[in-house]
């Protein structure tokens, strides 16, 4: 019941008051099958870019994080070709950052600010993250290749 409370609750505050470049809504008529779009942010390679995420959330949310991947390619060295995403705070400790008082919007806007800000020394795709370190003007036109042909409206 506790999950079911918090998840409408922040619900409703997505949609009264989303982060900016940020959408959250119910997918199903199930409250734990969630999706999300995130807007590419200025200045990145991931501009003018809406990328769908699915949202799914456990039963003992909010003491396990939910699972989040990209629906949507993107090119980036901590999200992988099957949308996984490398982030610290959808772990659970010891590895992990996640606590119960971090909420789906907190998530959604780590996940926009890792797109902002790639961590090329915990990468999911080596050869991106090695392409981000050593060689950034290839991989910035790769991805906004990437973008332009998986993201674009």
């Amino acid at each position: 019941m506790q999950r079911a409370s918090r998840l409408k609750r922040e619900l409703s505050l997505l949609a009264t008051e989303p982060p900016p470049g940020i959408t959250c809504w119910q997918s199903q008529s199930r409250l734990d099958d969630l999706r999300a779009q995130i807007l590419g942010g200025a200045d990145t390679p991931y501009e003018k870019g809406i990328f769908n995420l699915e949202i799914i959330v456990p039963e003992r949310y909010p003491f396990e994080p939910p699972k989040i991947r990209f629906l949507t390619p993107i090119y980036h060295p901590n999200i992988d070709s099957a949308g996984r995403i490398c982030l610290d705070v959808l772990k659970l400790p010891p590895k992990g950052a996640w606590r119960p008082s971090l909420n789906i919007s907190t998530l959604l806007t780590s996940i926009q600010l890792l797109m902002a800000e790639p961590n090329p020394d915990d990468p999911l795709m080596a050869d991106i993250s090695a392409e981000y370190k050593y060689n950034k003007q290839l991989f910035l036109l790769n991805a906004r290749e990437w973008t332009e042909k998986h993201a674009s409206p």
